[in-house]
């Protein structure tokens, strides 16, 4: 999550100046001027209580302010669940996820989760196979990359710790950035290959000819957040399995399927990309994402118990009960578990086929006709991930794409605006997530407001600049 200072010194300054957090008066219930004289301070905890409506109505309000999820174009996160899920989560919400012993059934339907995981991703046996929930794809893709690491490292024990044995990860410039912080904090040298040209995520034989001995494997991206793309997983493995045969090299690989292991087994059943490649050790997925629940919760499993070494697992008791555990988090709540487990029964195969081929199809149709307002050029489609990238026509001079989403921001629309990585530097591009609950209704509203814009961002004498802090790839 991103880090918060306890305020600016014009925040402080503002403080001072306009007082405290203002109260209307009818806030009050019992008097309602007596509130007016306890209005709460803003940067330090208030001296009293105070009613529950009112601390509730002084947050109400100042949420108010925040954007729409469902208008959200940015995020991959769920925005929308159905009622019922809700139900089940506010009568989850104060189970704590790690006391297994105490909530028994919450940890069994945390166990069946990762059971019709391993189904789903063709584990060579799914009662083998072993997994865990975690607080997202970042924390999943964390527990995988360690224990790649700790895996390397009992093979080269003989060598390892030492100034010639420096772990290193082989990526494509594309990834999410929690695989560079996994390398940061972890101490593994991050090796990533570039984009080149129209390529813009990870080249096999490129990605191959960056290992070497000290390799603890290789993250394949099933779905990048640039485009929406999938990378090529199976052309993957097979040129690792050349290096093996050249080298005598066996370097696993670990798909990040934060979106796409939720989207390809049911609209893309013939791809061959999760535990049917031998090479393929460990998977993850975020369940907050296309796995249709609200933040947070992912989920990492390993093809077999041989992957995940036993020495990375914990085990506590005094909570009662004898608990394996392997997170970086302790405490969690468990009903984003239950909305999954909740979401696996309502929907099964035949639901989520139908809700991410829909979803694909308000992507495709979608980008169809932002091409065919002719200012645009599209760099995906929505063919993989229900995500499409596109970037003004080469003719397009008088405004940028961040003219564009600054003024879709205008009408509600998140669409972000970023610069891709080395070697594209030069190419900026919007991109559109397309989501269970954006529907055709709602794309082709996004297409009437972005039809009604064009007429005035083509007037404009030229892009209107932006602050080149923004001007970044964009990692949600």
């Amino acid at each position: 999550m991103a880090l918060h200072r306890g305020g600016s010194e014009k925040e402080h300054t503002d403080e001072k100046e306009y007082g405290r957090l203002a109260l209307n008066p009818f806030y009050g219930e019992a008097d309602p001027v007596g509130s007016m004289t306890s209005a709460p301070p803003r940067h330090r905890l208030p001296d009293r209580p105070m009613a529950p409506s009112t601390a509730y109505q002084l947050v109400h309000d100042e949420l108010m302010l925040d954007g729409n999820a469902r208008l959200n174009l940015a995020t991959f996160v769920t925005t929308w669940m159905e009622p019922q899920a809700g139900v089940l989560m506010a009568e989850c919400r104060d189970k704590n996820m790690i006391d297994k012993d105490e909530y028994p059934r919450t940890a069994e339907l945390e166990r069946r989760c990762v059971a019709m995981l391993a189904d789903l991703w063709h584990a060579p046996d799914p009662n083998t196979a072993v997994g865990c929930s975690t607080t997202g794809s970042s924390e999943a893709c964390m527990l995988a990359g360690m224990a790649l690491k700790r895996r390397w490292a009992q093979k080269n024990a003989d060598r390892y710790p030492s100034r010639e044995a420096r772990p290193n990860l082989v990526m494509g410039v594309n990834v999410q950035v929690c695989w560079e912080k996994f390398c940061n904090f972890w101490e593994v040298e991050a090796r990533q290959v570039p984009m080149e040209g129209n390529r813009f995520h990870l080249d096999p034989g490129a990605a191959a000819a960056l290992c070497d001995e000290n390799t603890i494997g290789v993250v394949g991206v099933l779905g990048s957040t640039f485009d929406g793309s999938y990378e090529p997983i199976g052309a993957l493995c097979a040129a690792l399995d050349d290096v093996q045969e050249r080298t005598g090299l066996d370097i696993p690989v670990h798909v990040d399927g934060a979106s796409g292991a939720m989207v390809a087994p049911f609209v893309d059943e013939d791809l061959v990309w999760d535990f049917r490649l031998p090479r393929v050790s460990s998977i993850n997925t975020s369940g907050h994402k296309y796995g249709l629940v609200y933040p947070g919760v992912g989920w990492a499993l390993w093809r077999t118990a041989a992957e995940l070494p036993e020495e990375l697992v914990f085990r506590v008791n005094y909570l009662g009960g004898d608990m394996p555990t392997f997170a970086l988090n302790f405490s969690r709540p468990g009903a984003q578990v239950v909305a999954q487990y909740y979401t696996f029964l309502r929907l099964g195969r035949e639901g989520y086929r139908a809700v991410q081929q829909t979803t694909r199809d308000v992507a495709r149709t979608l980008a169809e006709r932002i091409e065919a307002l002719g200012d645009f050029r599209l760099l995906t489609r929505g063919n993989e991930l229900p995500v499409f990238a596109f970037t003004t026509a080469p003719e397009v001079h008088r405004y940028d794409v961040f003219d564009v989403s600054r003024r879709l921001r205008e009408r509600g629309w998140l669409v972000p605006a970023y610069t891709f990585p080395a070697n594209r530097e030069d190419l900026s591009v919007l991109r559109v997530v397309c989501r269970n609950g954006f529907s055709s209704d709602l794309g082709a509203l996004l297409l009437e407001d972005l039809g009604r814009l064009l007429p005035e961002l083509r007037r404009q004498p030229g892009p209107l600049g932006r602050d080149e802090s923004v001007a970044t790839a964009f990692h949600h």
